[in-house]
């Protein structure tokens, strides 16, 4: 378990970013009480979504939630539910948030393609 300036500094970001990702699932700590400090724990897995670079077709906050056809708030709340992948790039000017959206899948508010209406209707 980490303290939260412990575990700002593995990645190298400033403790309100660690506070951020907190707040919107991208890392998970626990508190004893409300108003304690948090514990994060340092797992492989955390140390997974935290890159030097950029996977290919993963996507800043905003285009991904423009190609999904919901709201910023929305993906982030895909991501804190495991719903899609995120990871935190922390060199270059494409440093931040970045999400894995799937190119074929429609958005919310997308209608399906012809080949995609003719699979559900015939699959």
């Amino acid at each position: 378990m980490a303290t939260v300036p412990r575990a700002a500094q593995i990645p190298g970001v400033d403790k309100t970013t660690i506070y951020r990702w907190l707040r919107d699932g991208f890392l998970t700590g626990e508190q004893l009480t409300p108003g304690a400090p948090w514990q994060i724990r340092i797992t492989p897995a955390l140390r997974g979504k935290i890159r030097p670079d950029v996977p290919d077709g993963w996507l800043p906050l905003d285009r991904a939630a423009k190609v999904l056809g919901v709201a910023r708030q929305t993906v982030l709340h895909k991501v804190q539910h495991g719903e899609l992948a995120a990871v935190h790039v922390t060199t270059g000017r494409r440093k931040g948030l970045r999400i894995q959206v799937e190119h074929d899948r429609p958005g919310l508010f997308e209608a399906p393609t012809r080949e995609e209406r003719r699979s559900v209707n015939h699959g």
